[in-house]
Formats: structure tokens, sequence, C-alpha cells
């Protein structure tokens, strides 16, 4: 257990609400909240009540009512913190959920910092350290798929399957060792082509987690998707379809969109963070011609590129220029206004670029449901499985993983140059110690400081 003060803050959001929460952590917890708590019949009786328990009476600032209260108490290990816990349920009034914590802070206890009760946890041995960041994860959760698979990584999911792999690493490190001391009774014989087979399937599973990283931060952030095509294609219409309001202009004039738009939008839990860009072709004028590089430049960085096409008017230098830039992105090509009379088919776009093509008409929201779809089986297969998938979405964890992934490479090297054993031992003994920094095993007191101080206060 960490030793140290005890601490308190407000747990609930500063603003009007049905109710809020001062919480109170470490080892005279429950004495400081006793001396300010007055049950019903006016007696003090915290010190010696059962664990997980709640009491309603009064809290007192010397001989001032504060507040009429719900007091829970949970005693160590069984809390949050693994300390002595006491939460305070007040009224929820900027000024009295205040008030109640400066009579804490009165009594003996001090300001919490930011994560510092979470902290406390790791701190304490109850929670790992991406079970610590996934708090933070579900508390910035955007999108339901989010906040799924934070709620999966504070269960488990990351610890467990690095805790496996570490495992396997670390058995092999100790056969190694163990062989190389006592050569006469542990042979190494044939080792190499155990050991290789082995490596092969670890460097499998760090892979995956490392190339999953990439998803699982889209699955956090939302996919950022950027809307190309030239002037008057339909681009604005499409957003305005996608958010379900009247957010871009939409006129029949091209060029119209000169600046960038941008929206989030969720898509049965999916994420999109979509940005209207200008219409691009050869210009002269000179503010539309910056809008058409920032269009450039935001395409560029795009996870997701929707290439909104006019069937209505044939291909032209501007749409080669488009096809030219999106070439190796992940491209889905809407061709718009295919309710009218078009002179582009589908055949004829995929023969020009090899990737999705939808008919669609944004006016008339004809073909935009399945949109979806196609984005689920661009990023993640047609399917987002919470339940046996693990998303890395923090980076700190992805490098570190990618750090592992790297060693047991160097592993794999060294066998087949035919490099002594103990020469695995070195690049093994890395992954392990990279592996063990994705769950706070082996990370320094900065780093841990670092990451909390990104926490909310009283969490």
């Amino acid at each position: 257990m960490v030793s140290g003060d005890t601490i308190a803050a407000i747990a609930t959001a500063m603003s009007q609400s049905g109710i809020g929460i001062v919480r109170v952590s470490g080892e005279n917890a429950i004495s400081i909240v006793n001396k300010i708590y007055r049950s019903k019949s006016g007696k003090k009786t915290l010190n010696h009540v059962e664990s997980h328990t709640i009491h309603y009476g009064y809290i007192y600032d010397e001989d001032e009512m504060v507040d009429e209260v719900m007091v829970m108490v949970m005693k160590g290990p069984r809390s949050y913190t693994a300390e002595d816990t006491v939460e305070i349920d007040c009224h929820g009034g900027v000024l009295v959920v205040r008030r109640i914590l400066e009579t804490v802070i009165k009594n003996g206890a001090r300001c919490a910092q930011p994560g510092e009760f979470t902290k406390r946890a790791f701190l304490n041995g109850r929670i790992d350290l991406s079970k610590a960041e996934a708090v933070i994860d579900i508390i910035h959760s955007k999108n339901e798929f989010a906040l799924k698979n934070s709620v999966n990584q504070l269960k488990g999911s990351v610890y467990e399957k690095i805790k496996d792999i570490r495992e396997k690493i670390i058995y092999e490190i100790a056969f190694i060792e163990s062989a190389l001391d006592d050569p006469e009774h542990i042979s190494l014989d044939g080792y190499n082509d155990e050991i290789e087979e082995k490596i092969v399937d670890l460097q499998k599973e760090t892979k995956k987690l490392y190339e999953n990283a990439e998803n699982g931060k889209m699955l956090k952030e939302g996919i950022k998707t950027v809307i190309v095509g030239k002037p008057n294609a339909g681009k604005s219409s499409l957003l305005n379809k996608l958010i379900g309001e009247e957010r871009a202009i939409v006129t029949d004039i091209a060029g119209t969109t000169r600046d960038i738009l941008e929206e989030t939008i969720f898509l049965n839990g999916l994420g999109l963070n979509i940005i209207d860009t200008a219409g691009i072709r050869t210009t002269e004028d000179i503010v539309e011609k910056i809008g058409v590089e920032k269009a450039k430049k935001y395409a560029n960085d795009a996870d997701l590129i929707i290439y909104v096409v006019d069937a209505l008017v044939p291909l032209d230098a501007n749409d080669e220029d488009i096809i030219q830039m999106i070439l190796d992105k992940n491209v889905i090509v809407l061709l718009n206004k295919t309710d009218m009379h078009p002179v582009i088919t589908e055949e004829s776009l995929k023969a020009r670029l090899d990737k999705p093509v939808l008919s669609i008409s944004a006016k008339e929201n004809i073909g935009i449901d399945i949109l979806e779809d196609t984005i689920k089986n661009m990023f993640f297969h047609g399917r987002i499985n919470m339940n046996e998938e693990v998303f890395i979405t923090n980076v700190r964890q992805k490098e570190a993983i990618g750090r592992a992934d790297e060693s047991l490479r160097m592993v794999l090297q060294s066998i087949r140059d035919g490099m002594p054993e103990d020469f695995y031992s070195i690049d093994l003994m890395s992954a392990y110690s990279s592996l063990g920094e994705v769950i706070g095993v082996e990370v320094g007191e900065d780093l841990v400081n670092k990451i909390f101080s990104d926490f909310c206060m009283g969490k």
C-alpha cells in the first residue's frame, strides 16, 4: 500500500445539477469526515461503521449546517483506491459542493491532484496501467465503439493479452538461462527449430496488436474523413444528408464552398470526423485557389477519402488530378445524381480507379445507407467484435508494443544467423520489458506522473 496524506476532490461536474459528490481517500478519510458529519440523531457515528454502507445525515462546518447528505463509507482495500474512501453525496449546486470540499480540507485533507485517485489505485496494485488509461478513455469516449473498447480494457482485455505473451517469453528466457548454466542436465539440441516456431507465433500476436492500434485509434477518435470532388459534384449536399441538417450552403453555382467545414457524425455508433472541402479544379480565383490547396492537404492526411463524382458530367482533367492524388489512399467513390440521366457508369469509374464505387443521389437520399457497411468493410473487415478483438487505442501502448515486436524480430534474425543462444535472451528480455511498459510493470515515476496529470480532477 502507498502511504500518504488524505486527499479530497469534487468528483462531479461543477454545474447546477441534482447531485454532487465529494470524494475523500486515505488513511484518515473516515475520521476526517466523521468530524463534520452528524446523523439525523445528531451523533457522529462513522468511525466504527461497516464497510460499504450508506448513512443519512448532515455536514456541519463547526456549528453551521452546510447541507443534507448521504455518506458512503468504503474501507480499503475494497475501494477504488484500495484505501479507506468516503463519498459525500450532496445537493448539486456549485456553491454547496465547493463549501463541503472546503470543510473537508479544513479538517485535515488536502486537495487531490488531477488523476490522483486513479494513480493511487494503480500504485496500490488494484489496477494495472492499461486499466488506468482505460478509465480516462471511458470519460472521453466519443462514440459507442470507443466506449465498449474502453470498458473491455478496464475489464482487463489488454492486460490479459500482454500478460499471456510475457509469460511465454519469460519461460523461454528461463529455459535458455537454465540450459546455459547446467548444460549437463538441460540440452539445447534441436531447440533452435522449436523456439523459432514459438517466436513466429508470438510475433504474430504482437504484430496484430500493433496493426490493430490504427483501427483502435479510429474507434477512439473517429475516422478522419475528407469529402473531395469537383465543384458542384454534390459534396455539400452529401454532408448535409449525413449530419441531418443544412450545415453547408448548397447552390448551383460552382465553387460555392471555399473554406473547410468540419462535422462529427455517427453511423450506428461508428464516429466519422468529416471535412467538406472546396471543389478541386484549376482556377485563377485567389480565394478559391487557397481552398483547393487546403482540400489537397486535408486529403493527404485523411484516414478515408470520399470522392464524389457528378454522374451527369464526363470526367475531365480535374478528375484525373483527383484520381492521381488518391490512388494510394482509402477511398470510397460516390457516383452522385444517378437518379437522373447519368453519362458515367460504375464500370467506367472502376476501370479508372480500383476503389469501391457506390451509386447514390445525395439530394434524394438514395444509397447513403450502403456507405456505413462499405466503411466497416474497408477498416474493420465488415465487423467490429469487441468480445474477441483487442484494440490498442493508446499511442504510448502502441509504441511499446512496436518495440517488443522489433525485439522479437531480432530474435528470429539471431536464430537464422546461427548466433549463440544467449543472444536470444538479450532481445527476449527487451521484448519482455517493452510489454511490461504497456501494463505499468516497468515504467518510471516521471511517466506515471505524466499519465495521471492528464486526468480530470476527482478521478
